[in-house]
């Protein structure tokens, strides 16, 4: 019994990360997702599909990375942090929302988890944005 509860537990944790980590690049993961629905209505098959998702995924981050290190000025450089983590504060949003939805927790509790995972991870973004060169 004690194998299967450490399984979960190490499972569920796993799954936190991995949902944490597309969050914060919700941005590009879209814009990958996007390209990849749009090669694959055009005709190209998953595999062609995957690899323009990936490549428009890995061209959106680098242009936003690109922008933030050409950038002087800081309002431009603030609204390109704002474009890029905007999206990732409502995939976190959504992320404690759906994590919360099961449990019998009171509206406003259920809205405040909500409200600080978006802001958390729309940080993070920000941050992960300004740190990488």
């Amino acid at each position: 019994m004690t194998p299967i509860i450490l399984l979960a537990v190490t499972l569920s944790v796993a799954m936190c990360v991995l949902a944490f980590a597309l969050a914060t690049h919700a941005l590009p993961f879209m814009l990958g997702l996007a390209a990849f629905r749009l090669a694959h209505a055009c005709g190209a098959g998953v595999i062609v599909a995957g690899i323009v998702a990936i490549v428009a995924a890995t061209l959106s981050f680098a242009l936003f990375v690109y922008l933030w290190e050409v950038l002087r000025n800081q309002t431009a450089r603030l609204v390109v942090a704002v474009v890029y983590a905007v999206p990732a504060a409502v995939a976190g949003y959504a992320l404690m929302h759906g994590a919360v939805g099961a449990a019998s927790v009171s509206e406003p509790t259920r809205q405040f988890f909500c409200l600080a995972c978006g802001a958390v991870v729309g940080f993070s973004a920000a941050a992960r944005l300004a740190r990488l060169r």
